[in-house]
């Protein structure tokens, strides 16, 4: 073949392959194309729908949002306006018993005003009588001047001895008086000398939680964190309602307090699980017993009590986290030291054996919890065992009249004991329970007969009943304090003592002319 044609058939083909060429990627490139445009389509459908439903999210929960602050709103208004209904009743009642009383001030006016119009007529009465029977008798008695002048001396002789016995009793009464009152300001001396803070502490102990979250992992899976938690400290654990907090209750302070210790680091740590309690529980207890010891020993040096055996040492620390009527036993126990041994200088008594007596008179409620008998009982046991002096160890079990007082200084621990249990503010009760304990000391003293209405005073720490003179003697009155005071004690519960005065009053009148 020409090679002309040859070359003309080559570029002939060469021409057809590329317009083939051509018609073959421009097919490519649209389906490509095509395609990409459909999955942009179905794309922006579905960002749609997304979008539509995260907009549908946020309308509920806003909704919720606006629908809980509105019952929170709600709820607020109606305490507030509850808390303004009991005040407005509150309010009322007081009007309501400030009107009463004064009707009846008003009344007792009245009525005095009556009962002094009314003396004061039988009081002219009386002195136009005896006006009138004086001139009867100047007429018929007919005695001479010396008669009567006789008559005048034997009666004035009478009654010059009288005075002379009221006389001498008076001068006893003013003499006890003064006993009194000079060992009154004794006392007034030691508790301004030693007055000492007292805080008062409850009987649980509670733990803060930093979320709600913390409950569930204090409890653990099926409750085997919490199980493991009350085993090995022997307390029980609270979880209710109480918004990020949990109670610890048991009978043990110390246990609590390890307890509480531990359960506070296993929350800092947020390693919550039965090994991981173990731990922490045994390192809590060490530091405790540290804390005891320290606790022990720093009230030996602020009372300035020295050579004390370390057990009793720690028995001092353990009274720490002990309270009585919300009065902390280890302060009550310091207080008691001091206001003794001011009171033994006063009277010039040992004054290091008083503040060493003071110290200790309450060791036994350290353990009075796992052994039997009264706290007195167990701290002298204790004392005797660890070699504390016949004299220590006799004052700390008389300091509640257990036996009786053989020495001063128990009598000024016993003193001591008593004012720092019962001066105001140093213990704590509700306002319920001391209402009531006032108002069955009254019902008790009530109940006899011949009491003619009985008073409680000085915050329940005394009682002065008034008795009917014509039917109880000075004697019978004796008696019936004896009996009144059994009775308190077999029916009553009071911290310190309670002193019972029976009053017989029998009244003579006169009038001077």
């Amino acid at each position: 073949m020409h090679p002309v044609i040859v070359t003309l058939l080559a570029l002939v083909c060469l021409a057809i392959g590329l317009v083939a060429g051509y018609y073959m990627r421009k097919n490519i490139a649209e389906a490509k194309i095509k395609s990409a445009e459909e999955a942009a389509a179905k794309i922006l459908i579905e960002a749609k729908k997304e979008s539509e439903t995260r907009k549908k999210e946020a309308l509920l929960e806003a909704k919720e949002e606006i629908h809980r602050q509105r019952a929170e709103a709600d709820r607020d208004n109606k305490e507030k306006f509850n808390e303004i209904v009991r005040q407005e009743k509150r309010l009322q009642k007081k009007e309501e018993d400030i009107d009463r009383k004064l009707d009846s001030i008003e009344k007792k006016e009245e009525s005095i005003r009556k009962k002094e119009a009314d003396a004061e007529n039988r009081r002219q009465k009386a002195v136009e009588l005896q006006q009138q029977k004086l001139q009867e008798l100047e007429s018929i008695s007919g005695i001479t001047t010396a008669e009567a002048k006789q008559i005048l001396l034997t009666s004035i002789e009478e009654e010059v001895k009288h005075e002379a016995a009221m006389l001498v009793k008076e001068i006893e009464n003013s003499a006890k008086e003064e006993g009194e009152k000079r060992a009154r300001k004794i006392v007034a001396g030691a508790i301004q000398r030693v007055a000492a803070d007292h805080v008062a502490e409850t009987t649980v102990s509670v733990v803060s939680l930093p979320n709600e979250e913390m409950k569930g992992r204090i409890i653990g899976r099926e409750g085997r964190n919490i199980r493991t938690l009350e085993t090995l400290t022997g307390i029980d654990l609270i979880i209710d309602d109480t918004p990020e907090a949990v109670i610890l209750s048991g009978f043990d302070p110390v246990r609590r307090e390890i307890a509480r210790v531990a359960l506070e680091k296993l929350i800092l740590d947020g390693r919550i699980q039965p090994g991981r309690i173990e731990e922490m529980v045994e390192r809590s207890r060490k530091e405790v017993e540290q804390r005891i010891w320290e606790e022990g020993e720093q009230a030996t040096f602020d009372t300035n009590v020295h050579g004390l055996h370390n057990e009793l040492i720690k028995l001092l620390g353990r009274l720490k986290f002990r309270t009585s009527y919300g009065q902390n036993v280890l302060k009550h126990s310091v207080e008691v030291a001091h206001l003794a041994g001011v009171m033994a200088a006063e009277l010039g008594a040992d004054i290091a054996l008083a503040k060493r007596a003071g110290l200790l008179h309450d060791i036994g409620k350290a353990i009075d919890h796992e052994m039997e008998g009264s706290h007195a009982v167990i701290g002298a046991d204790f004392a005797r065992k660890y070699k504390e002096s016949p004299e220590v160890v006799h004052a700390v079990l008389a300091h509640h009249g257990d036996v009786e007082v053989d020495t001063l200084e128990a009598a000024l621990v016993q003193a001591a004991d008593t004012i720092s249990a019962a001066r105001p503010g140093a213990r704590r009760e509700t306002l319920e329970y001391y209402i009531k304990r006032l108002e069955k000391l009254e019902e008790i003293a009530e109940s006899f007969d011949g009491v003619e209405k009985s008073y409680a005073i000085q915050a329940g720490r005394e009682i002065r009943i008034i008795v009917q003179p014509d039917k109880i003697d000075d004697l019978l009155a004796a008696r019936t304090a004896k009996e009144i005071v059994k009775k308190i004690e077999a029916e009553l519960e009071y911290p310190g003592q309670i002193k019972v005065v029976v009053i017989r009053e029998t009244r003579a009148v006169d009038y001077a002319k």
